[in-house]
């Protein structure tokens, strides 16, 4: 029998399932906050994903329609997570999902869509492509860390293509924008009923930023369109509801700021990775979590590019002499 690369690694994930096959007890909890009319912020863990969280770690949002049923903006990493938020979205809005939005392709915001009809999943054409792409890479890394919290998670593609511009289901209006940085399409939707920007993964609150397929340059663009977009409050992919109009953004694109010099920075001082990843931080973000987390997670995504970039090979130099 030929064993695949793919093969392999569905074997190395299902042995921590075997594992905890029997003793596996574990329960996500959620936690709606309102946070308008007829809407409400499920949050995440300010957390890495772990086990001990279930891979919960990022914002989801539930929307009530007037005409009945619910919309979701994100549906967390797994079947699990997803068929409780389901539930709680029924509860809640007092008929079942009728829509779900993916903001981008990352699996704490994306897998959740093995509970759902792929005819109700909505994403942008580049969030589709890109979880073509990396989409089962994405289930097995986390089949491989949270074991028995991805039992029955398979990747969904979505089966409807957001279009940028109004937006109405069931009654609720919203205006969809496509954007990117964070990833390749990122999606934002603004809620009229009560002037919310649901975000994404562009703006992260009281929580570092992570990079793993982010276009700095992208982002700060983003960025300054959010800026610019009228709103009351916004809902960061990850940490708290920001009751402002600036303050989330304005502290992601500081970080972003922040970040890329640094790096820059510690190429060209001829710094390793793990001493920029050392590197000291700002005590400006003192209040934001996970920061020298994803320090170093950002020093793996960027640097080898960075000290190609950079650093000239000083043995094609000396061949060309």
């Amino acid at each position: 029998m030929t064993c695949t690369r793919r093969a392999a690694l569905g074997l190395i994930a299902a042995t921590p399932i075997a594992a905890h096959a029997e003793t596996f007890a574990g329960a996500y909890a959620y936690d709606p906050q309102a946070i308008g009319p007829g809407i409400w912020l499920v949050r995440g863990a300010d957390e890495a994903i772990v086990f001990g969280n279930g891979g919960a770690i990022a914002n989801a949002v539930i929307l009530a329609c007037p005409q009945g049923g619910a919309i979701l903006f994100d549906c967390g990493p797994s079947l699990r997570y997803a068929q409780g938020l389901a539930a709680l979205a029924r509860k809640l809005a007092g008929g079942p999902v009728r829509r779900v939005f993916l903001s981008h392709l990352h699996p704490d915001h994306a897998l959740g869509t093995a509970a759902f009809d792929p005819a109700i999943v909505a994403a942008l054409p580049a969030t589709r492509a890109e979880l073509e792409r990396d989409g089962n890479g994405f289930a097995d890394a986390m089949y491989r860390i949270l074991a028995d919290w991805m039992r029955g998670t398979a990747v969904t593609l979505p089966g409807a293509s957001v279009v940028p511009g109004p937006i109405e289901v069931g009654g609720r209006k919203l205006t969809a924008l496509s954007l990117a940085g964070h990833s390749a399409g990122d999606l934002v939707l603004v809620d009229e009923a009560s002037g919310t920007v649901l975000a994404g993964d562009l703006v992260f609150h009281d929580r570092a930023p992570a990079t793993p397929d982010a276009d700095l340059t992208a982002w700060r663009n983003s960025l300054a369109t959010l800026a610019a977009l009228p709103h009351r409050q916004l809902v960061p992919g990850h940490g708290p509801l920001d009751p402002t109009d600036q303050a989330a953004i304005a502290q992601t694109r500081d970080w972003l700021d922040w970040l890329e010099p640094a790096l820059q920075q510690a190429v060209a001082r001829g710094l390793d990775m793990t001493e920029a990843g050392a590197l000291p931080i700002p005590e400006r973000f003192a209040s934001m979590k996970l920061t020298r987390y994803e320090l170093q997670r950002s020093v793996a995504h960027f640097y080898a590019a960075l000290e190609q970039q950079h650093l000239p090979r000083i043995d094609a130099a000396a061949g060309n002499g």
